[in-house]
């Protein structure tokens, strides 16, 4: 009996130092994550110049919002804000019209070369055309300089499709939709009547994901838009960075000044652009993990 209490008094030993060395590790990479976005944030509101000796490294020093007045009160940054909404809301209404029906008809078995769509579709996500081909699609379109050059090349993504289907193929009982079919239901009733009802998980995983890849993008627009009036959020504070740290000009500024400024503006764009996402989050956060899992577990 005491070797007994011996073995379960070691056992508990090992576990609480087990625990113990498990918390100091996620401790570690706590601080490894969520020191820099602590730094952009007490940097962004700290004296540049205190910023540029080092000093601002625990708390901020100096404290201004200078770098969010020169941000928010250009006409610009609001309309970009107004172009990344619209982008936004119009490639997520677009890519669930999409993404969802086609996961759908991927995951029945009955499909008429579904092996062959599927093959159709996983090429692309390791080969590409690359830009000038991508580029003279765009242009025969005659979709440069247009909002559509920046949301239909979006509006589909293959790694999505496929964990909608993943979705459709673990969570949706193939009796159910037998018996709808009993019942006499058609293909469009059970897709619209039965299916999206039960599909709300992947709908909000799916929106989710689409909206923050359309709201940190940048490229397209970079690519395909001429019209400043057209610009993303992304695109005009990348502008407004690059004008801030040219020298060249006859604003009379000097070289340091410059700097400082760019400086500042530099880690207050990354709030500026972030802390829509950031301030959604908390609420969507379930779907996130949802997402991770889907497909993972049999339902």
């Amino acid at each position: 009996m005491s070797e007994m209490k011996s073995f379960w008094i070691k056992r508990k030993s090992g576990d609480r130092l087990f625990y113990a060395l498990n918390y100091i590790f996620l401790l570690f990479l706590a601080v490894v994550i969520l020191y820099p976005l602590y730094f952009i944030v007490i940097a962004a509101i700290s004296d540049p110049d205190a910023v540029l000796a080092g000093e601002v490294v625990l708390y901020p020093v100096g404290v201004t919002l200078s770098g969010f007045q020169k941000i928010l009160e250009r006409t610009d940054v609001w309309q970009g804000y107004w172009n990344t909404i619209v982008y936004t809301v119009l490639t997520v209404i677009l890519s669930l019209v999409v993404t969802i029906p086609a996961g759908w008809a991927l995951s029945r078995k009955t499909l008429v070369g579904r092996k062959a769509l599927m093959i159709y579709f996983i090429i692309p996500m390791f080969f590409g055309g690359g830009l000038i081909p991508f580029y003279n699609v765009v242009s025969s379109l005659h979709l440069v300089n247009t909002i559509w050059a920046v949301i239909l090349p979006s509006i589909l993504s293959v790694w999505n499709l496929f964990m909608t289907r993943t979705f459709f193929e673990s969570s949706i009982s193939e009796n159910l939709v037998e018996a709808a079919r009993i019942d006499g239901a058609g293909e469009f009733r059970i897709f619209f009547s039965l299916i999206l009802p039960l599909s709300k998980a992947i709908l909000a995983v799916m929106a989710l994901y689409y909206a923050v890849g359309q709201w940190n993008s940048y490229f397209n627009a970079m690519i395909f838009l001429q019209d400043e009036s057209l610009y993303p959020l992304q695109l005009v504070l990348k502008e407004i960075l690059i004008a801030s740290e040219s020298t060249m000009g006859g604003s009379g500024e000097t070289i340091l000044e410059q700097y400082r400024l760019a400086n500042q503006i530099k880690y207050v764009s990354v709030i500026v652009s972030s802390a829509p996402v950031i301030l959604l989050y908390p609420f969507v956060q379930k779907y996130f993990a949802q997402g991770v899992m889907i497909g993972s577990l049999k339902g």
